[in-house]
């Protein structure tokens, strides 16, 4: 079964793709989808949109999971990433999954046994449980956290690989 892991933003949004055999993982890829800075935000929701709907095409996955938001101290920046996240859902769900989604101190305490961990702790668990995969930065380390966090539970839950909708 792949899984897709997705830490939205509307800047840069994480992805981290991996595979799982029974309790085994393995990488498949990761990296940042970005979207202008200086374009208008229904734009930039639609290149994200876009970027997701591709990824989703090359790769084929049979599961999904997106990082929920958390809330910022800015209203603003809580808001711009609420967008991202509704972009991508919306695109997973349009791609016929069934996503799941987690909380950050989830994720952490799903990798490192804490939900106050820092972002170093889950980073070097992501490396340790995927060992030799090259990680395309801090948003694609969160996004391959979320896919293991996911594919943890999913195996909790005797999901078989059939993570499409009907």
């Amino acid at each position: 079964m792949i899984i897709l892991g997705l830490d939205p933003g509307l800047g840069t949004t994480g992805w981290g793709l991996i595979r799982m055999e029974g309790s085994r993982l393995a990488h498949v890829g990761n990296g940042r989808l970005k979207t202008d800075s200086a374009a208008p935000l229904p734009q930039r929701l639609s290149h994200l949109d876009d970027q997701i709907a591709a990824l989703l095409a090359d790769h084929m996955p049979e599961g999904a999971a997106v990082e929920e938001v958390f809330v910022n101290a800015n209203p603003q920046s809580t808001l711009k990433l609420a967008h991202a996240r509704g972009v991508a859902l919306c695109a997973l769900a349009r791609f016929g999954l069934t996503v799941g989604e987690y909380a950050p101190r989830l994720v952490k305490k799903a990798l490192v046994g804490t939900g106050a961990a820092e972002k170093m702790q889950v980073q070097a668990m992501v490396a340790r449980l995927l060992p030799g995969a090259k990680i395309d930065g801090p948003d694609a380390a969160d996004a391959l956290a979320v896919a293991i966090t996911h594919a943890h539970h999913a195996a909790s839950a005797g999901m078989t690989g059939r993570g499409r909708m009907a």
